[in-house]
């Protein structure tokens, strides 16, 4: 066999479906096998794998074993002369294998190969060419050196930036994302060091390599979209520790007791570092708009109080003054935070609605106060107007300032194009249609040959680009069906510098579209829209619905006492959902559970109280929980269901 491609897969499901059916294509006539590796996952990868790639042979794992022992799992079972080791979250020329395993073929010195990698956006990833990270490396890539000067041969060796992308190279260290591995190497030098959790399992493998006589190349004749997730991982503090503590072990088992040291504390400093930047980044965007709220309205109540006294003559304590802005300012403001204000993209109505929930409850307390330490509600009505204007004001800030977006209409209006043919591009305007609110959209020719189905279509494929430039499209749909994965990765690379455009891929038969720079944004995977019990209204929605009905449950509790069953039980699981535990109502519990989003353990279930049940029912009606929640559906439950609380 020649080539063995593994795949190691945790919970990016339509992501390796996208991955698999490139890969497929890639493989055309040679003689290849496929390894999927899961490490548990929970969103169905390993069902769509068994009913989708049947020829793919599968390791589901029963824990996350990390990604080097999953990796050596199914290199045991490999039987290529090569084995590609390929992360699923990217996507393949179709002829990439072919140029790859030809030039390895050819230089009978290499032991690894890595290829130009390129981002969702079509920009060039550096990581696709890397030095050994030495301890001067290092110095000069955790203090931003390397970004400074990346074409530096003394400080941009992190990255080799001195080197041309589009030339071939004799390099260092491949990337774990696509390492064309030859076996014989492996056999001799060992697999990967299971050591390594995750992160630097590529940079050992690949200076174990260089160490076992044999040369690492970067070949720059084809390219992948890899979408990467690193834009968001590094502001993890988890991340900081992991990869930094990876590159310590990496410098222990390599370099000298003295360079190992020097190493180690470049990197504990860094950690600190990078530590403190990653807390102070969440930080910052958990609280700064809420800290803008505060300031702001707590200023506004401190004017329009002192001029009411000044006008009306009327003054109150500075104590009882004190103490009302402290606490008007602060229910405000979680009104903010509670029902959805700071959520982005930030909705206009629900400054208005949290500042009338707020002044709602500031003036039903103020009717329960004595009449000595009760302020004024013309203040306390002001007061609303000015946290409206301040918390207005402070999203506009946050919005122009590129931290936040206002979300100005129900949907947001996008401009599409869509590279594909009629039926596919109708299939593709249809999805979009319930995913955004279309202002224009164009139909392209997917065709490289000028003429073909010239008749059909007013926009061919070498007009695109002006396209995009001149009707300001804000993202690029390509039907995989009718457009290769080598001319779309060579379209997106054009663009990459020139225009502010995202790019999608569609698969065929499918109800999603793939795009964007990261697996980690929101911005990666667009479904069909639904209202999903994940969403993070309705996770906000449930957990209120949890705390305001336990907090009932609990009042009413000596008379509920008489007819529930298991009294003491249901008192023990309303604290549990009080304290957010636990949640009044999930899934019934069966396979299908285990794929949906996950919830926090229940003390009822959708199926309660409705007979007769059984398992197509239950599954049925999990899904509809899960996809279309609504917390009506959780009273009724929870009505329905009283007698079994405990």
């Amino acid at each position: 066999m020649k080539l063995s491609i593994v795949i190691v897969n945790y919970n990016v499901e339509h992501f390796l479906e996208q991955c698999l059916i490139s890969v497929r294509k890639a493989i055309g006539q040679l003689d290849a096998e496929i390894f999927v590796v899961d490490n548990n996952s929970v969103d169905g990868s390993v069902s769509m794998i068994r009913n989708k790639f049947k020829d793919v042979k599968l390791i589901a794992n029963k824990e996350n074993v990390g990604f080097s022992s999953a990796n050596n799992q199914a290199i045991k079972l490999a039987k290529g002369e090569y084995v590609l080791l390929l992360n699923p979250d990217t996507v393949v020329e179709e002829d990439t294998f072919i140029k790859c395993l030809q030039f390895m073929d050819n230089k009978a010195d290499s032991g690894g190969l890595g290829v130009k990698m390129i981002d969702g956006k079509g920009k060039f990833l550096p990581e696709s060419k890397r030095g050994l990270p030495t301890p001067s490396v290092a110095f000069y890539k955790i203090f931003g050196l390397s970004s400074l000067f990346p074409k530096s041969k003394l400080m941009g060796r992190y990255h080799l930036g001195f080197l041309s992308k589009n030339k071939n190279h004799s390099i260092e260290i491949l990337s774990g994302a696509f390492m064309l591995l030859r076996k014989k190497a492996l056999d001799k030098i060992g697999l990967l060091d299971e050591s390594f959790f995750m992160y630097g399992e590529d940079i050992d493998l690949s200076y174990r390599l260089i160490l076992g006589g044999y040369k690492n190349y970067y070949f720059s004749e084809t390219s992948i979209i890899h979408y990467k997730g690193e834009s968001t991982k590094k502001t993890s503090i988890n991340y900081v520790f992991v990869f930094y503590n990876a590159m310590i072990i990496f410098a222990k088992k390599h370099f000298s007791k003295k360079n190992a040291k020097l190493f180690s504390f470049f990197i504990n400093i860094a950690v600190y570092i990078r530590a403190f930047i990653a807390i102070s980044n969440q930080f910052l965007k958990k609280l700064s708009l809420s800290l803008f709220d505060a300031f702001g309205t707590a200023i506004s109540i401190y004017f329009i109080a002192k001029y009411y006294q000044i006008y009306t003559g009327i003054t109150f304590p500075l104590k009882i003054l004190s103490i009302a802005l402290i606490t008007y300012t602060i229910v405000w403001v979680v009104s903010n935070v509670v029902l959805g204000a700071n959520d982005k993209p930030y909705k206009l109505f629900s400054i208005l609605k949290s500042a009338t929930i707020g002044t709602i409850i500031i003036l039903s307390a103020y009717a329960l106060l004595p009449k000595e330490i009760q302020f004024s509600r013309s203040i306390i009505l002001l007061s609303s107007i000015g946290f409206i204007g301040v918390s207005f004001l402070n999203r506009i800030a946050f919005h122009l300032m590129g931290w936040g977006r206002i979300k100005t209409t129900i949907k947001e209006k996008k401009s599409f194009a869509i590279v594909g043919s009629q039926d596919e591009g109708l299939r593709i305007k249809n999805l979009l249609e319930q995913i955004a609110q279309i202002e224009e959209l164009y139909f392209v020719n997917p065709s490289l040959i000028v003429g073909k189905d010239e008749a059909s279509f007013k926009i061919q494929l070498n007009q695109l680009n002006d396209l995009v430039r001149i009707k300001k499209i804000h993202e690029v749909v390509f039907c995989a069906k009718d457009i290769s994965a080598q001319s779309t990765i060579e379209i997106m690379s054009t663009f990459s510098t020139l225009h502010k455009v995202d790019f999608k891929i569609s698969q065929p038969n499918t109800l999603f579209l793939i795009g964007s720079n990261s697996i980690h944004s929101s911005g990666d995977l667009y479904m069909v829209d639904m209202n999903t019990i994940n969403n993070i209204k309705n996770i906000r929605a449930k957990r209120l619905f949890d705390l305001s009905s336990s907090i009932l449950l609990i009042s009413i509790y000596p008379f509920l006492f008489l007819f529930i069953k298991h009294p003491l039980i249901a008192l023990k699981n309303m604290l549990s959902v009080l304290f957010g535990l636990s949640t009044w109502v999930g899934y019934y519990k069966n396979n299908s559970s285990a794929k949906l989003p996950k919830l926090k353990k229940n003390v009822l279930s959708v199926s309660d109280g409705i007979n007769p049940i059984n398992d197509d029912i239950a599954t049925k009606l999990n899904v509809v929980y899960a996809k279309d929640y609504s917390i009506i559906a959780d009273l009724r439950i929870l009505i329905r269901n009283l007698k079994l609380l405990g």
